[in-house]
């Protein structure tokens, strides 16, 4: 598997277990931009220490789940992927795209859609989907990547709360 690829003038890396508090400091500071105006703040504290702690992100790595980081031109981190392969049979999943909110429009997100693409694409795979929360603007984001919406999901994450989201997918056959 590749070390790290170049977009523009930022640098995405394969992420190493020693780095996943980069991924949590990066949730820290794009979670409430992302969600501040959808979830609680409640919710999003439970959410972030429940999924966004070292021993959940280690358990995820060794599912099988793929983690790059975006670096800028001053080796800033200002973003993460992940995903799966064979997530469903034949269908890769974006667990988590997530990019610093001054990032935003630059177009880092489709460089990490692209980096998935080609790896699903490597793999085999027939298709690549992921769970947006169903009041997320990323919706249109994954629209304009040509992922449209396959169903509705509600998922129980405890403690009161659910993920309220669509599943979008797009085909990736040549």
């Amino acid at each position: 598997m590749g070390g790290f690829f170049y977009f523009s003038s930022m640098k995405i890396v394969l992420c190493k277990i020693e780095q996943l508090n980069v991924v949590i400091d990066l949730t820290k500071k794009i979670w409430p931009v992302a969600y501040g105006e959808i979830l609680s703040k409640a919710q999003l504290d439970y959410m972030i220490e429940k999924f966004y702690n070292e021993t959940a992100l280690r358990e995820l790595m060794q599912k099988g789940h793929i983690f790059y980081l975006a670096q800028d031109d001053k080796d800033k981190y200002v973003g993460f992927l992940s995903y799966e392969i064979n997530c469903e049979p034949n269908k890769t999943k974006i667990h988590k795209i997530y990019v610093l909110p001054e990032t935003q429009g630059t177009g880092l997100g489709r460089q990490f859609f692209e980096l998935v693409k080609e790896k699903a694409i490597e793999n085999q795979q027939n298709a690549i989907f992921l769970n947006v929360n169903k009041y997320n603007n990323a919706i249109h984001f994954y629209t304009k990547l040509g992922f449209t919406k396959v169903k509705d999901e509600v998922i129980d994450i405890g403690n009161g709360y659910v993920m309220d989201d669509y599943v979008m997918e797009v085909d990736i056959l040549q």
